[in-house]
């Protein structure tokens, strides 16, 4: 199951009937602004009770193409590594 934006709205704007759901929407915005920059910049993003995003350098090496065996030059990269807190892994793992 995915979730759209959309989705995430609505449900803010049904827990908070207070706010505008133009609000919300730009608030959602500046948040995911915020930890795209952060993991921009190296720095670790973390929801307490919920998850981490932590961005990691893959170092420059050289491979091989497994269908050629030849040599190749790979460049450094970034990635991100998702941690799930333990909370939710629990919730997940549940059986009913």
């Amino acid at each position: 199951m995915s979730i759209v934006k959309s989705d995430i709205l609505k449900e803010l704007a049904n827990n908070y009937p207070n706010f505008l759901r133009k609000d919300l929407s730009k608030l959602f915005d500046i948040t995911i602004y915020e930890m795209l920059e952060a993991l921009k910049r190296g720095e670790r993003v973390e929801i307490r009770e919920v998850f981490s995003l932590e961005p990691r350098k893959q170092k420059a090496r050289i491979s091989r193409n497994p269908k050629t065996n030849e040599k190749v030059n790979t460049p450094e990269k970034k990635s991100i590594l998702f941690k799930m807190s333990k909370e939710w892994t629990s919730q997940i793992n549940e059986k009913e």
